[in-house]
């Protein structure tokens, strides 16, 4: 394979073979770890994300309200005017190229190195075809979960894929990376310092190719990869537009574009006419004045692996490298792009696709979302003692009020029931459509949001009822209040989730906190990544790789060869594929 190595590198390889090689790559390699201890691995293998978590459901809404307020003066994207604007070139020694792509992996280990661990895997033998380990990997978007810390970065994405491919095999394949929204929550600084670096150029086993956040990288027969970074959902940028300029003089007529963007914006137009705006501006004028096309749309973002097929394009999203599994089965049949009712004053043509594969199936999606009922309290414990506590306060309002005691109790208790009421009437409303979710508010928004908040009170009337039934109401006062908080807390605080288990379940029929039902459960299995062959003659073909179960159960690799991945699975992966591959003259 070739491509464009900064100089340095060039020498580097060079020094590697002197006694003091690894003084002049900047340190010793790394030394295989003797158990799956953190000290060992170099890095802390992190549990999923548990998604309602309290705090971590404040901080994230303190982070896109940041981010929708302050997106603006975070963006560094002009001062990479600044940095290289080089164009790679990647191409396999016959001539073709196997090239990766896999997104939204930065969440639990167990997900995440299990897709780490089959992408550096030298070959896969998958539903009878043998696909070798791809000489470029590209990374979609949202690389680690829930923020962009340096910590978060090191232990949900660098660390694993460091496990997954320890040194650099002789073809020395390459990584492309663009970032999602997760990326952006410190402004891009992460994303930046550990994808776009003029020296120290790896991550893991991978040689860094990029010295932007976007890229645009030659492949054989007149393919090119592009990446976008539109700051989830902003405007492209003039030094961007300025950079694909340059890019485009050298496409034509006979060229075909792969497009890689952070998010499928093709599915979301239809709840946000204005998401595909970006990307149909940056098609219209800057590659289609060339004559060349655009035959492949991907992308991340929704968590599974969708393919929307047209007259001469396909737009898919791959987005199982790791995190939550998202829902298949309330994905559109059919889909126009760009959307007829979008708001842009010039738009390409509408062109009608049709959801033509998708991971997991429907039928099995829809099984998927049952399982709220017991992940949903033990995913989220932090969730499930939030509700108790508020369900605790709430019942004892309740119970100040129709007891009609007098006393400090009753003041107490009694006169905060309205705001009581008020708080868990507008908390569920704002839960059924959050303001920073953005897009349109229906009105199944407003009624089921204002039936879950009816619900929770007559879950708390109902409470109240059997609580002043029971003899510990009558105790003397404060042991009511401590025996509400030990006992009827844990009780009423686990009904309670299984209330909200089934408004999510029933919400998410009407096409309503569909994320919340998915994102609560937090399901590691179900996930996918993309390997596809270009050949010498252009012909593109994509197999779409699925992973039923990851892996749970890890240990040393026996192998104790430099490239072999440090952990192996102690019961095989069975990677398959999606659907059958998809081939693109």
């Amino acid at each position: 394979m070739t491509d464009d190595r900064a100089p340095d590198e060039d020498r580097l390889d060079g020094a590697a073979e002197s006694p003091h090689a690894s003084e002049a790559a900047g340190g010793r390699a790394a030394r295989r770890p003797r158990s799956t201890d953190p000290r060992e691995l170099g890095f802390t293998p992190r549990k999923p994300v548990p998604w309602l978590a309290p705090f971590l459901l404040i901080s994230t809404g303190i982070r896109t309200l940041l981010a929708m307020l302050f997106g603006a003066y975070l963006d560094k994207r002009e001062l990479q005017n600044s940095l290289d604007a080089g164009i790679a070139r990647q191409v396999g020694p016959d001539g073709g190229l196997w090239l990766d792509y896999v997104a939204d992996l930065g969440d639990g280990f167990n997900a995440t190195y299990s897709i780490a661990y089959l992408l550096a895997q030298r070959e896969l033998e998958v539903d009878g075809h043998r696909l070798p380990r791809a000489q470029t990997l590209v990374m979609g978007g949202d690389q680690v979960y829930p923020s962009a810390a340096f910590e978060a970065y090191e232990d949900r994405c660098k660390g694993p894929y460091q496990a997954a491919l320890p040194v650099t095999p002789p073809e020395r394949p390459t990584l492309f990376a663009v970032p999602g929204n997760h990326d952006w929550y410190d402004g891009l600084t992460a994303f930046l310092r550990l994808f776009v670096r003029s020296r120290d150029r790896h991550f893991g086993g991978w040689d860094t190719g990029q010295s932007r956040s976007y890229f645009a990288v030659e492949l054989p027969a007149d393919w090119w990869l592009l990446g976008l970074d539109d700051q989830s959902g902003s405007y492209l940028d003039d030094p961007q537009l300025t950079y694909f300029d340059k890019v485009a003089e050298r496409l034509g007529p006979r060229s075909r574009v792969i497009l890689v963007v952070p998010a499928p914006t093709w599915v979301k137009a239809a709840d946000h006419p204005t998401a595909y705006d970006s990307i149909d501006y940056f098609v219209r004028t800057i590659v289609a004045p060339t004559g060349a096309q655009v035959r492949l749309l991907i992308s991340g973002d929704l968590h599974h692996y969708a393919r929307y097929a047209g007259p001469d394009r396909q737009l898919i999203t791959c987005g199982g490298g790791g995190a939550y599994l998202y829902p298949t089965h309330k994905l559109p049949e059919r889909i126009e792009v760009p959307p007829r009712d979008t708001l842009a004053r010039r738009a390409s043509t509408s062109r009608t696709y049709d959801l033509a594969g998708r991971y997991p199936d429907a039928a099995r999606s829809r099984r998927y979302g049952w399982g709220i009922f017991p992940r949903l309290p033990l995913r989220n414990p932090g969730f499930t003692t939030l509700l108790g506590t508020l369900h605790t306060l709430l019942m004892l309002a309740m119970a100040g009020v129709v007891s009609n005691r007098t006393g400090t109790e009753q003041r107490l208790f009694s006169v905060p029931l309205v705001a009581m009421l008020v708080v868990t009437l507008l908390g569920a409303g704002f839960f059924a459509k959050p303001p920073s979710s953005g897009g349109k508010r229906h009105a199944r928004h407003w009624i089921l949001g204002v039936g879950h908040g009816l619900a929770h009170v007559g879950l708390a009337a109902a409470g109240t009822w059997v609580w002043l039934a029971l003899p510990l109401y009558d105790w003397p006062w404060p042991l009511p209040a401590v025996a509400a908080a030990v006992v009827y807390g844990p009780v009423i605080g686990l009904v309670a989730s299984q209330l909200v288990a089934a408004y999510l379940l029933v919400a998410g029929a009407f096409g309503v906190n569909v994320n919340e039902l998915f994102a609560g459960q937090g399901i590691e299995d179900a996930k996918a990544f993309l390997r596809l062959r270009i050949d010498p003659d252009g012909t593109l073909t994509i197999y779409p790789i699925a992973v039923d179960r990851v892996a749970r159960d890890w240990q040393v690799n026996p192998d104790q060869s430099p490239e072999s991945s440090w952990l192996v699975p102690r019961h095989p992966l069975r990677p398959r594929l999606a659907e059958p591959p998809t081939t693109l003259p």
